[in-house]
């Protein structure tokens, strides 16, 4: 896995406080942000590296092991405990190690352990774990699909269950950095971004939207046609229907993830739309109504 410096990823020098990284992390998530650089797949690896850089630098534990381990941070509860076991075993004649930059970490990691034993075995080191997001529209999510991914440089072609949710992540086991020594390979994580651009609601499972009614159909009712995300249905309003009464609609929901046929409901809101441009007789016939004090 390349490299990627953070701090110059957000164009900060290590004695950055956590005001300087926030500073940093909002100019440069603005600049870079997808919706103000569509279909720009530079800008959308940017801005990846910009959210990777902010999530490490703002956390002081991250940061204090980015700091020192580079880009092998993620292995330094592993290599402290390796390092430990080396120090009770006798550290290897003539070898000392005093620190060092982050970019040159790696090349002592592999000289440390690359043939080292403990206890008879060679050390052995899971691979990094890898996070990346994938943006989907809402219809994309409404049905399982497959989609293939290219993961730095790899393509991987995962299987999308129905009834993912905005901000959920899923595992993808094994497709992560490669591991040290015959280690396991890590993990590539997914974090959906499920962007909504219909006319419904979505909360979990369920649906929700708001119909508009005419005045006639609301005081008399009637039938009115309704859109649903499957296709449209003939709904039967009630005489003297109110403004802002919601019925349910089961079943007509979105996919429970993971839930073979299982969907949740569609709420209805039902918006009463009053007339404009009355003619001379509709007028008539609204005073005539009036005389009824209703």
């Amino acid at each position: 896995m390349e490299f990627i410096d953070y701090y110059k990823v957000l164009g900060i020098d290590k004695s950055a406080s956590e005001k300087d990284i926030k500073k940093a992390y909002r100019k440069q998530a603005r600049k870079y942000h997808p919706d103000l650089n569509p279909k720009d797949l530079e800008a959308e690896k940017r801005f990846k590296q910009i959210n990777e850089a902010n999530e490490v630098l703002s956390h002081s534990e991250k940061r204090k092991k980015y700091d020192q381990y580079g880009k092998d941070w993620q292995h330094a509860e592993e290599f402290e405990k390796a390092k430990n076991a080396r120090r009770q075993q006798g550290s290897p004649k003539g070898y000392t190690y005093s620190g060092g930059s982050a970019n040159d970490f790696s090349d002592f990691f592999e000289s440390m352990f690359g043939g080292a034993r403990t206890q008879g075995r060679n050390v052995r080191f899971r691979g990094q774990d890898y996070n990346a997001e994938l943006r989907l529209n809402l219809m994309d999510a409404f049905s399982t699909h497959k989609q293939t991914l290219n993961v730095n440089g790899k393509n991987i072609r995962i299987t999308i269950p129905a009834g993912v949710e905005n901000g959920q992540t899923i595992k993808i086991k094994g497709h992560g950095g490669k591991g040290v020594n015959n280690g396991p390979n890590g993990d590539l994580f997914i974090t959906f971004s499920i962007i909504n651009n219909t006319d419904f609601k979505r909360d979990g499972a369920n649906l929700y939207k708001s119909v508009n009614v005419s005045l006639t159909t609301a005081v008399l009712g009637g039938d009115i046609i309704v859109d649903t995300l499957n296709g449209k249905v003939k709904m039967k309003v009630k005489p003297e229907t109110q403004n802002g009464s919601k019925v349910k609609l089961q079943g007509k929901g979105f996919p429970r993830y993971k839930k073979e046929s299982e969907f949740g409901d569609l709420f209805i809101t039902y918006n009463i739309k009053m007339p404009s441009k009355l003619s001379e007789k509709q007028k008539e016939l609204f005073k005539e109504l009036a005389k009824t004090d209703l």
